[in-house]
């Protein structure tokens, strides 16, 4: 069973190409124009296992709100397209990751359903270039189209960038649990409901 997808969106503000492979070994390209959101989603990639490559055309003359939004709605699709019907996945999944003196903790369930709670004590506003209320846009425009209940604390942190790479990387960690495929249950769906 192939785990992939190719997806593309393209609005007045940005063109983006997502590809995904949820069962890859980290492998990633990524161009979306925002340096700071590349180095971010290489973690999606690098802790997650998933090979993802990653395109985009942004109004970034404007800012990039749009770039890192609609990124995070693509790879929502991206994500969902290839998870498929659910059957056999572990459908839960978790991960606390530490960087020094920050520490996050990521919880994912592919339950159909948006959902995201996202509690990060920002220790600065801005990280580099980066304003780090786009976080909150790209996991938001994640689970709205990826239909997943996200949890994303932040626990403890000093250092902006250090809270943010730990949210990444656990993010990455717990979708790849999530999304992994259980011998256990295999072609069964992971629901009292029989459906997801």
């Amino acid at each position: 069973m192939t785990r992939t997808a190719d997806i593309t969106r393209n609005t007045n503000e940005t063109q983006i190409r997502v590809a995904i492979n949820l069962d890859g070994t980290g492998q990633q390209k990524l161009n979306t124009g925002v340096p700071f959101l590349d180095h971010m989603l290489d973690q999606i990639a690098r802790h997650g296992l998933i090979d993802l490559d990653i395109e985009c055309v942004g109004d970034l003359h404007i800012d990039a709100h749009h770039t890192v939004e609609d990124t995070g709605i693509t790879l929502g699709m991206a994500v969902a397209k290839a998870i498929g019907d659910k059957k056999g996945i572990r459908r839960y999944g978790h991960a606390y990751v530490p960087l020094d003196e920050a520490l996050s903790r990521v919880v994912i369930d592919f339950s159909g359903r948006p959902g995201l709670e996202m509690h990060v004590p920002w220790k600065r506003s801005m990280i580099g270039n980066f304003d780090v209320d786009l976080a909150h846009e790209f996991f938001q425009g994640f689970v709205n189209h990826a239909l997943v209940s996200l949890h994303i604390d932040n626990l403890r942190g000093e250092n902006a960038h250090h809270q943010c790479e730990t949210v990444f990387k656990a993010f990455g960690r717990a979708l790849r649990m999530a999304a992994e495929l259980d011998a256990r249950s295999a072609g069964t769906i992971p629901s009292t409901k029989g459906s997801l």
